[in-house]
């Protein structure tokens, strides 16, 4: 660590070899690097990477989580306003973010599909989340912009999008079971 509070992370075998790699970072991005390598190195033990279907998550710093997702990883935190540092996404807008990229995922195969370039695709969301309880989501806006798509096949599209994987489940919702494992049993005198 330097004396300016960064943390300076030098990738050489040799001190102070200015051809080198090296970083300087702050307090919170070095605890999201350091969450984010021992996730990774952890799927790298595993004698077998996590199902698909399964997610995995474990505390890195305060309110920063890293999650593992396969043999990928990504982190969740909070941003400043609700106590957190701001080093990653919140949930909540993980939960909106899987929406508008499941429709870019659907929009993408589309195009694709039948012949349309994919240059220009982008696509937006906005949420709002509830006043009232219980705390959710209350609305998305999802917002394709496709370039190479003409006019007389935007209902086309939109009916294909409409059935993406995630917006079917917002849909429909899951059965969700929340279950608490590994707490310590009330020993009986």
């Amino acid at each position: 660590m330097s004396d300016t509070g960064r943390i300076i992370l030098d990738t050489t075998l040799d001190p102070y070899d200015p051809d080198q790699v090296w970083i300087s970072l702050t307090r919170g991005e070095a605890r999201q690097l350091a969450g984010m390598l021992l996730r990774q190195a952890a799927a790298v033990d595993r004698p077998l990477a996590p199902r698909a279907g399964r997610i995995e998550i474990d505390p890195v710093a305060g309110d920063l989580y890293a999650v593992g997702v396969r043999s990928h990883a990504l982190a969740v935190g909070q941003p400043l306003d609700a106590g957190g540092a701001d080093t990653a996404p919140t949930p909540v807008e993980l939960c909106a973010s899987t929406l508008a990229s499941c429709t870019a995922h659907y929009t993408g195969g589309y195009l694709d599909r039948h012949g349309f370039s994919r240059d220009g695709l982008h696509v937006t969301a906005g949420f709002t989340v509830s006043q009232d309880r219980p705390a959710r989501i209350a609305s998305v806006s999802v917002e394709i912009t496709a370039l190479g798509l003409p006019p007389d096949r935007e209902a086309g599209l939109l009916a294909v999008v409409r059935h993406c994987t995630v917006k079917n489940t917002l849909d429909h919702p899951p059965a969700v079971r929340v279950s608490l494992n590994g707490s310590p049993k009330a020993s009986a005198s």
